[in-house]
């Protein structure tokens, strides 16, 4: 069996795994450990050509924990379909508060551990998607802004994503927004493994005890340090191409691209095991 490797891709995250195919995502018992260490060791990993099947993702996506349920698909209902057609997606409006950096269930007591997206049709233009490492966000900080942070709270909430794309909601929209509770979390998120990362995104609202705008002033510009040139490793879509990426330790967003792309990708989603602590 061939032997499996990773490449690096950018500097501070993701990585190309070489080797693997769709027969051994099904038959080689010792490729989910593998993987998942590979995950904690480049927070992305990016497999071309893997052309994987709704059937196939989902039986594998078991092999490396449990797996989310949605209500799209009846024949694999794991399968939550990522596209701005609300004909294939009926929640596909808020999709486009993925546009802007975010992690993953934020306004959960624990967030999901990793995502497994496939395409299954790409954009003609735009449609990419980023990442950026948020453990490397956390070890760029000077020794006093790690002293510091440490104190520092953020409430998060699904409103503060959504008003990113749409700064004027009608009382209706505002009013499901709403539905989803706020939650707080520490900035430093210190994980089980001894490792630590920064907790940001778009569904971060508002610091805790500051003023607004000094606290939006400082969410905004420690993005942007997170996000920065060299920090960000963009992965161009190609039709068959399977992404994973540890949630737990990286933003991500999607290019923005034209609302009738045919543009379908497939996902399948890790549930998570661990608190913001």
């Amino acid at each position: 069996m061939t032997t499996l490797t990773t490449e690096r891709l950018a500097e501070t995250v993701g990585a190309m795994v070489v080797g693997v195919d769709r027969d051994r995502l099904l038959t080689d018992d010792r490729l989910p450990s593998w993987t998942l260490e590979a995950l904690e060791a480049n927070g992305v990993l990016v497999f071309r050509d893997l052309k994987l099947d709704d059937e196939t993702q989902v039986l594998f996506s078991k092999k490396l924990g449990r797996v989310e349920t949605f209500r799209m698909d009846p024949v694999h209902p794991e399968i939550f379909r990522v596209t701005l057609d609300p004909a294939k997606n009926p929640a596909a409006t808020y999709l486009k508060g993925t546009f802007d950096w975010h992690i993953d269930g934020l306004t959960e007591e624990i967030p999901i551990m990793a995502t497994l997206l496939s395409a299954h049709a790409v954009a003609t233009s735009g449609g990419d998607t980023e990442f950026a490492s948020t453990y490397q966000a956390y070890e760029d900080l000077s020794v006093d802004e790690k002293a510091e942070f440490e104190s520092i709270r953020i409430v998060h909430t699904f409103e503060a994503s959504q008003r990113l794309h749409n700064p004027n909601p009608t009382p209706e929209e505002l009013a499901l927004w709403r539905k989803r509770a706020p939650k707080e979390h520490p900035l430093i998120w210190k994980h089980r493994s001894g490792r630590r990362s920064l907790v940001l995104g778009a569904t971060a609202s508002h610091v805790v005890g500051w003023d607004e705008a000094e606290g939006r002033t400082f969410l905004n510009q420690l993005l942007e340090r997170a996000t920065g040139s060299g920090r960000v490793y963009r992965h161009q879509w190609q039709l068959g191409d399977a992404v994973m990426w540890d949630n737990t330790g990286v933003l991500h967003r999607a290019c923005p691209y034209d609302p009738t792309s045919p543009r379908d990708m497939h996902r399948t989603t890790l549930f998570g095991d661990e608190a913001v602590q």
